[in-house]
Parts: C-alpha cells; sequence; structure tokens
C-alpha cells in the first residue's frame, strides 16, 4: 500500500477511526487498546508504566472529546500527518493533535502521536 499516493479524503478516512480509537482508549487509560495500530518502533518507546504516568499526570489525556476537525493532511518521507483540532470535556480551549502514519509489514501503522 502506497499511503502517500492517497488523496487527503482516503487518508481522512483511515485515520479518523485510528485517532477516535486513541482518544477513547486514552480516556479510560486502556494500554491495549491504545497501543493497538502502533508500528513497532512506537511499541518500543510506549511501555506500560509510562503511559500511565502520563495519564496519571496529564489530566488533558483522560478528558478528550469524541470531537475534532481535521485540519489537513501533511507528506514527509514515508510518513503521513494528520492534523487534528482537539477540545477536551473538561479544559477549556483548542488543542493541536497531530496523528502520523506510515505503513509497516504493509499494514497503516501509528508512527507518532501528540497533542499540545
Amino acid at each position: 500500500m502506497d499511503l502517500l499516493k492517497k488523496t487527503d479524503e482516503e487518508i481522512i478516512e483511515i485515520a479518523n477511526p485510528i485517532w477516535d480509537n486513541l482518544v477513547k482508549s486514552s480516556n479510560i487509560k486502556d494500554y491495549g487498546g491504545f497501543t493497538r495500530d502502533f508500528s513497532s518502533q512506537m511499541l518500543f518507546g510506549a511501555n506500560e508504566v509510562e503511559l500511565g504516568k502520563q495519564w496519571a499526570n496529564n489530566k488533558l489525556l483522560t478528558s478528550l472529546s469524541d470531537k475534532k476537525v481535521v485540519l489537513g493532511c501533511l507528506r514527509r518521507n514515508l510518513h503521513v500527518t494528520i492534523l487534528y483540532k482537539q477540545t477536551s470535556n473538561t479544559i477549556p480551549g483548542d488543542f493541536l493533535g497531530r496523528l502520523v502514519l506510515g505503513v509497516e509489514d504493509d499494514e497503516v501503522k501509528v508512527f507518532g502521536a501528540t497533542i499540545y
């Protein structure tokens, strides 16, 4: 699969369920669900203890709204970054979500995920 050759609409169709799962799993602190679509590289750096610390110390990560707005797609090298306008159920304001997708073993995987 050549992810980089897909249209923005096709990429967003792939990315949205992955982002939705990350939001849902983060809110309920579900490590298995959260890491379900991670690349092997991401899994290596995302151990359960460290994620647990992040969930415990950052209220945003466990209060994300299921509402989002896709801001666009950026293609670079072997990856596509999808940017989201994300809100929280408890913290006022808008936040920037970043989902980096790539292909590993012919499957779309998460190579990066952050929220600011």
